[in-house]
């Protein structure tokens, strides 16, 4: 099983939104398993320049999946590996903007896969999102050959319409795709802000002085899943054949209580704010959430190795040391109480 980090080096790599969090450490990576040459096309609109590794054989070629200029820049370096990471993300944005959700995430994968086919790619990874697939009434633990129509935002939709595409392409071209179904990620690399995911929005918040703003009742769960294990189970994904044409849960399979972890990113940060009562989101409709890991368990040999209270460590840590690239570059509405200038971090 091992073999598959070896299959990289000589390789050329194309990530789409290679930029952010989950995409900087898999370029990383790549990278260091001796690619050679990881392009990373990302149009900046959710991401930072410092964030990209600076590597000899890692290059940035700034534009949108959308963009055809762009796509054939990259395409005519002929990548074997496509990692597409690339999306309007997340819930909430895509509820403000469904155009713009529908443009990226729809047409940008439609583009992506289309550059795939006529170029003839190895292998096709598709970033989906197992929060998107299943909607809210799926039994617990999540498994993949459940999915639901009854779907509470833009950005489910296009997840789900990005999967269907991918399908269309493997039965209709025989393109080599596979799709990796992500659950809430955490750790390195993600710059919090207002379209952000919870954790590195709380830790932020939480060295800021700031008390954690909480939406639920306090039984509601997430399954987070370490950046790291993320990048070994995309590795694994570009490599094993048997993962072709499959769909897999990518995730910690482990249950975690939203409020003890906003507790517990303030004890780890000596947060002193506490928490505080927010208006529900009317679409965040999910009590629970936990997925079932056998597929990518059995089909890929994916184990997440990160404990979670590690994984918060590992951040926090992050967090302290790139606090003033951090603080300047996150993104909250100018006057809201996330919105913070002139903290000092706690150390």
């Amino acid at each position: 099983m091992e073999n598959y980090q070896e299959y990289y080096a000589g390789k050329t790599v194309l990530i789409t939104g290679g930029a952010g969090a989950i995409g900087s450490n898999l370029t990383r990576t790549i990278a260091s398993l001796g690619a050679q040459r990881v392009i990373v096309l990302d149009d900046m609109s959710a991401a930072y320049l410092w964030n990209i590794p600076s590597l000899p054989n890692v290059l940035f070629v700034k534009g949108s999946v959308t963009d055809e200029i762009a796509l054939k820049r990259v395409f005519s370096l002929r990548p074997q590996v496509v990692y597409h990471l690339a999306a309007f993300f997340a819930n909430q944005n895509s509820v403000d903007y469904p155009e713009k959700d529908l443009h990226t995430n729809g047409l940008g994968t439609l583009l992506m896969l289309q550059y795939a086919q006529m170029n003839g790619i190895e292998r096709f990874v598709y970033a989906s999102s197992g929060c998107s697939i299943y909607g809210s009434a799926a039994p617990l633990p999540l498994k993949e050959e459940f999915m639901s129509m009854h779907l509470t935002t833009p950005y489910q939709i296009t997840k789900m319409l990005g999967e269907l595409y991918a399908n269309f392409f493997w039965h209709h071209y025989n393109l080599p795709v596979v799709k990796t179904r992500f659950f809430n990620s955490y750790g390195p690399g993600e710059v919090p802000g207002q379209y952000r995911n919870v954790i590195p929005n709380f830790i932020f918040w939480a060295l800021s002085g700031l008390p954690l703003p909480f939406t639920g009742t306090g039984g509601e769960t997430r399954d987070f899943t370490y950046v790291m294990d993320i990048v070994d189970a995309l590795l694994r994904a570009g490599y094993f054949e048997q993962a072709i044409g499959q769909e897999m849960n990518i995730a910690s399979g482990k249950e975690i209580n939203i409020l003890e972890m906003a507790e517990r990113i303030n004890e780890l940060t000596g947060n002193k704010a506490g928490i505080k009562r927010a208006p529900p989101r009317v679409w965040d409709t999910k009590k629970r959430l936990l997925a079932c890991i056998d597929r990518a368990d059995e089909i890929l040999g994916y184990k997440p190795k990160m404990k979670f209270e590690e994984g918060l460590d590992t951040t926090i840590q992050w967090f302290k040391d790139n606090w003033d690239a951090i603080q300047r570059d996150a993104e909250f509405p100018p006057g809201s109480s996330s919105a913070v200038s002139g903290m000092v971090v706690k150390k």
